[in-house]
């Protein structure tokens, strides 16, 4: 279990810090929509894919600490 909530946790954060860069960048160049989805929605939802990153490595640590 520990393996798949590392791996769950890798793939997340980089889906996240990829989908908050494409919105910052974007948003830099002076757009406010992509594919007709507002940029600040594809940012909060690259956040959330970071904390579930997060909280997935919290998660992996945790159960680590049980086995001793």
């Amino acid at each position: 279990m520990g393996q798949w909530l590392i791996w769950t946790g890798r793939v997340a954060g980089l889906a996240g810090v990829a989908a908050s860069g494409c919105a910052v960048v974007l948003r830099a160049t002076g757009s406010h929509y992509l594919a007709g989805m507002q940029l600040g929605t594809l940012l909060n939802a690259g956040v959330a894919a970071m904390v579930m990153g997060a909280l997935a490595y919290a998660a992996a640590i945790a159960e680590r600490g049980e086995r001793g």
